[in-house]
């Protein structure tokens, strides 16, 4: 493709993809960036262009990747262009398997994981529609548009150079015609013409500057080659040659460079399959079953000479390598011969394979060498030539086993839901099998699905999996953040009543007794549940060895030099598991913490990472493979479903209701101990008041447990809403950081007024910019205002909605998260306010999560309405406070009493 002539110094600015499929660019603006941020701003069709036409230095990689993408679209338009119709749109058609390229070597950039070929083709087609805008005021259409904006992009792909076979002359077994593009007389589609006529078409007709402008690449192209200099300065550059072998491969050689100045070049299919067109260094790894098994597993390593698949002799061997460069008649066919670089490529494999043969090649080094870099992971500088005359291949063995995680065959007990009481999804039965095979293999893997897919219920299926097998014994670690371990507990209860954990935590045990537990405790249990920072400071569970370690919300662990994840690195497992809902593919750093503790080793050290990494860079910026050596050595170990893929979630319903469990901090359960016992005090004392007084003591103690669980600052009328003094402040932290790394939307709906603000400065710095407050003070045309600012795209990321004001009339469909942050206890009411996002329009699955404290009388309250739904329904129509204030005084008691074993976080 020819260089572009405008300079846009946007080096700084980064590309974003957002979930609606939008490309967005962020960073400093200046006034050279500022048409390409409006462009974007219009359309991502339509910045997209422009970005192709600006400068292609110094992007960063996510700007550069995308810059392939329009740079292919506008190359192909201008070969699509008819010189006689030029105001006529053109509709060019993409390369086969650009799209499938692009996705596999997508950058780390936010919204990566939204990619797919099925983007790029509405991209393809956002692109179509913006460049017959843009070129439908000129009246020579899109290349008068090209030409005002001093740009050469128009002549590209109208010279063509063909280069064909001739059998029929031994000497010159080789053809040579350089053509250009044109439309013939009564024929639809272009025809490409022997260039001599543009001689007789333009010249002739006294159009010079037209046939200086259509010989543009082919005088820029020759600058840089001599062999074509010539035959321009020649003039044989018009008539078709007969060519020899040595002839031909200079322009072979040269093609890369040819397209590059905006040529077309038209070679023979063998050229095109570079492995079938010269000897290849073929290696196989991982032929036989290894003794071991995991990471540090060995594998065997085979070496061979092949042309075409087929093993050369060692004859045939021989005389390849006698011969110099160019091209060779081999068994028939034309084949690129250079026996310098294949016998140095040659040597640098029977190298490794020297260093492996003691006890075979190491899995982490054959996974890098299969991903297409080198076993040092970016060490070797000369590796693109060794990778351009060399091919990796699975063995049988290994090609069975990614091949198993790629596609798991289901086992009949997963098919019958792994002993859980419950009916797993086919997608989800699928997530079960592909654990049990990392598991089979000492693999670590990373579970990333999107939040709503059930991770939880998966790694329950594996672990009920695992006892109903009967497979190797050991206890089962599970590290979760300490917010979670009501969710865990309670859905292991819900569906693998079978399975005994232990809750190694201060909201069940003393801590004296949990430091002291001994093994004979621990071997009455088949999974220990713990929390990151328990785990860290108790001596037991560093020293003793785990069948699995299992991570929930892995991204803990995020920073590599952090006590807390030096910690889980050190212990002692036979397997590691990893499960989050945040994409791991827009931070690497994350990535790399992660996969150092899934499988040590494979993505190599810190500054290895990083070195190979600023090569990925390097390469999406010069339009190559980019990151997709990366992606496909970490793709076997990550599994990430999305809601949106309905190739993979044909069932997913609507709207998904989840009960979400916090813990008291410390701080709320002991106020929350004091309003019980002030309650069964005020409650003794009012046994000889009137009904409607004793009423009104149990009223004004609800809503103190109700803020209490909310957050201390709420009762107690301070303006102190730090996170780390509620269990809701702490959830709904983790719940925002996964949302907003999915740039999705989020509603949350309180019941007060008061506590509306605190929330709102709470949730501005999880998602990094603040929201909107709708509350009963609103006024009517801010609401309405508020609404069309929500509902934007680009709008604010979160709404905090006090119940009765938000709860009807609004249509806030943006969203696809609805938080009850404190219950209203009445089902009807919390699913009118549901309804704000789960409505007409609303086209994606709507997350709806509610609050509820474990141990408090949130809990007890939720219970009673799942248990009976429809009695509930009707008995707390006219609200529980009022249903509550008619219970005894025991009863009363035994509703709101905390239970202590399971309701502290700290």
């Amino acid at each position: 493709m020819p260089p572009p002539t405008v300079t846009l110094p946007h080096a700084s600015l980064e590309a974003s993809l957002t979930p609606a499929g939008r490309i967005s660019i962020g960073g400093p603006q200046s006034a050279a960036t500022d048409a390409l941020a409006k462009a974007f701003e219009r359309d991502s069709g339509a910045g997209l262009i422009e970005l192709a036409l600006g400068d292609s230095q110094d992007l960063a990689p996510s700007l550069a990747f995308w810059r392939r993408l329009a740079a292919e679209f506008l190359g192909a338009a201008c070969a699509a262009l008819d010189p006689t119709a030029p105001a006529e749109p053109v509709r060019p058609a993409p390369p086969a398997g650009l799209f499938e390229s692009l996705t596999a070597a997508v950058p780390p950039m936010l919204g990566a994981e939204l990619v797919s070929p099925e983007l790029f083709g509405q991209l393809w087609s956002a692109m179509t529609a913006a460049l017959a805008e843009l070129a439908a005021p000129f009246a020579k259409g899109l290349a008068e548009f090209l030409e005002s904006r001093g740009s050469d992009w128009h002549t590209a792909g109208r010279i063509c150079l063909h280069l064909a076979e001739n059998k029929r002359s031994p000497e010159r077994p080789f053809a040579f015609i350089a053509t250009y593009a044109r439309r013939i007389a009564g024929q639809d589609e272009l025809q490409y013409v022997p260039l001599g006529h543009a001689l007789r078409e333009y010249h002739g007709a006294g159009e010079t500057e037209r046939l200086l402008a259509l010989l543009t690449p082919l005088k820029r192209a020759a600058a840089d080659c001599t062999w074509l200099d010539e035959l321009v300065r020649t003039g044989d550059i018009y008539h078709p040659l007969g060519w020899t072998a040595d002839d031909a491969y200079r322009l072979l050689s040269d093609t890369e460079a040819l397209e590059a100045a905006g040529l077309v070049v038209r070679v023979p299919d063998w050229w095109k399959q570079r492995s079938l067109s010269r000897p290849t260094v073929s290696v196989t790894v991982g032929d036989e079953t290894p003794a071991g098994l995991g990471i540090k597993a060995m594998l065997d390593f085979q070496i061979a000479v092949t042309l075409g698949g087929e093993r050369l002799s060692s004859e045939e061997l021989a005389e390849i390598l006698s011969r110099t460069s160019g091209l060779a008649l081999i068994r028939g066919s034309w084949v690129e011969v250079d026996s310098e670089r294949l016998s140095s490529v040659l040597d640098q494999w029977l190298d490794i394979r020297a260093v492996a043969e003691d006890g075979g090649l190491g899995f982490a080094e054959a996974m890098r060498l299969l991903s297409g870099t080198d076993a040092q992971l970016g060490g070797d500088e000369d590796w693109a030539e060794t990778r351009a005359w060399s091919e990796v291949h699975p063995g049988q063995w290994l090609a069975s086993e990614l091949n198993g995680l790629k596609a798991p065959a289901l086992l009949d007990a997963i098919d019958r839901n792994a002993g859980l009481d419950a009916q797993l999804r086919p997608y989800q039965k699928h997530g079960v099998q592909w654990l049990r095979t990392l598991f089979g293999l000492g693999l670590g893997g990373c579970l990333a699905d999107d939040m709503g897919l059930g991770k939880t219920i998966q790694v329950i299926g594996l672990l009920s999996l695992l006892k109903e097998e009967g497979a190797e014994p050991g206890l089962d670690l599970l590290i979760v953040p300490a917010s979670l371990i009501a969710n865990w507990t309670e859905e292991l209860k819900r569906f693998a009543p079978h399975l005994r954990p232990l809750v190694a935590h201060a909201s069940a045990l003393p801590r004296r007794e949990l430091v002291a537990l001994d093994e004979q405790t621990l071997e009455l249990h088949e999974l220990v549940i713990t929390t990151y920072g328990t785990a860290l400071r108790t001596p037991w569970i560093a020293e003793r060895a785990w069948r699995a370690v299992v991570l929930d919300e892995a991204q803990a662990i995020k920073n590599p030099s952090a006590k807390q994840t030096r910690a889980i690195l050190k212990l002692d497992a036979r397997w590691r598991l990893a499960l989050t809902g945040t994409p791991v593919e827009n931070r690497l750093g994350d990535l790399w913490s992660i996969f150092n503790f899934l499988n040590p080793g494979l993505l190599g050290s810190a500054k290895a990472f990083g070195r190979f990494t600023r090569q990925c860079a390097g390469a999406t910026s010069e339009g190559r493979d980019g990151y997709a050596p990366l992606r496909k050595l970490v793709e076997p170990y990550i599994l990430r479903r999305l809601k949106t893929d309905k190739r993979v979630i044909t069932d997913l319903p609507d709207k998904t209701e989840v009960t979400t469990h916090c813990l008291l901090s410390k701080e709320q359960a002991a106020l929350y101990r004091e309003a019980v016992r002030e309650l069964e005090a005020a409650l003794r004392e009012a046994e000889d008041q009137e009904a409607i007084q004793r009423r009104g003591i149990v009223l004004s103690f609800l809503m103190r447990f109700k803020q209490l669980c909310n957050h201390p600052a709420q009762w107690l009328g301070t303006p102190d809403f730090a996170a780390a003094r509620s269990g809701k402040f702490q959830r709904l932290a983790e719940l925002a950081e996964e949302v907003a790394a999915r740039q999705e939307k989020l509603l949350i709906f309180t019941q007060f007024r008061s506590l509306t603000r605190g929330l709102a400065a709470h949730l501005a710095d999880s998602f990094g910019r603040p929201g909107l407050v709708l509350h009963g003070g609103t006024r009517i045309k801010r609401r309405q205002e508020m609404v069309h600012e929500f509902q934007a795209p680009e709008g604010p990321p979160f709404m905090v909605l006090s119940l009765k004001a938000g709860g009807t009339g609004l249509n806030l469909t943006a969203a696809n998260h609805v938080v009850h942050f404190d219950r209203w206890w009445n089902p009807a009411v919390e699913n009118q306010a549901t309804d704000r996002a789960f409505r007409i329009g609303q086209k994606r699955n709507v997350m709806v999560h509610k609050f509820v404290c474990q141990g408090t009388i949130e809990e007890r309250i939720d219970a009673m309405i799942a248990a009976k739904r429809e009695l509930a329904g009707s008995v707390l129509s006219s609200g529980a406070e009022a249903s509550l204030t008619e219970l005894s005084n025991e009863e009363l008691l035994d509703m709101v009493r905390l239970d202590l074993g399971s309701a502290t976080a700290s």
